[in-house]
């Protein structure tokens, strides 16, 4: 088909032929609106009662955190605020030591409702390493679960291991043979 066919066809298309994408608009609005609904309702009270049940439980100086910015969403995370208290006397073995806080894992609520999840680490004196965040995925607000939960609270903790005590192969330097 040349251009000019391509033009005057597009032309010719009437009005109603626009009534099955005005249709699917409006249906993908309202699954917005039904993904926020459940994360409203649903999936943020099951996040923060997981989160804080683990945080209650395995008191090792994180906390849960509920946030919302104007237009963009809410967000709920845990993160490590503060050293675990019954580590302390292990530090005072080296008076050098500094914790570093700021690990998180994330769940943050996308202009579209879908679940964001992903773990940001600390930025150390103010610089953030290149890796600074991983991504566990992206998931319909039903699909978070409490077992879906207590894995990514998992996963988070595997990554913040890896990130405290690294793989030698990781380090800044190594060329690996």
């Amino acid at each position: 088909m040349k251009l000019n066919e391509l033009i005057i066809k597009i032309f010719k298309m009437k009005i109603e032929h626009l009534s099955k994408r005005i249709s699917d608009y409006k249906k993908s609005i309202e699954t917005v609106v039904d993904k926020k609904s459940k994360w409203n309702a649903q999936t943020k009270p099951l996040l923060l009662k997981t989160l804080r049940a683990i945080a209650t439980k395995y008191n090792i100086g994180w906390e849960v955190q509920e946030l919302n910015w104007i237009y963009t969403g809410d967000a709920v995370n845990i993160s490590f605020k503060t050293f675990p208290e019954e580590l302390i006397d292990c530090t005072n073995r080296i008076p050098a030591f500094q914790f570093i806080p700021g690990g998180a894992l994330i769940y943050s609520q996308t202009y579209s409702g879908d679940i964001n999840i992903f773990v940001l680490f600390p930025e150390v004196n103010g610089v953030s390493m290149d890796n600074q965040m991983v991504e566990l995925g992206t998931f319909n607000p039903l699909e978070i679960t409490e077992k879906a939960i207590i894995e990514n609270v998992e996963e988070f903790l595997k990554e913040m291991i890896q990130w405290e005590v690294p793989n030698k192969r990781a380090q800044v330097g190594f060329t690996p043979r």
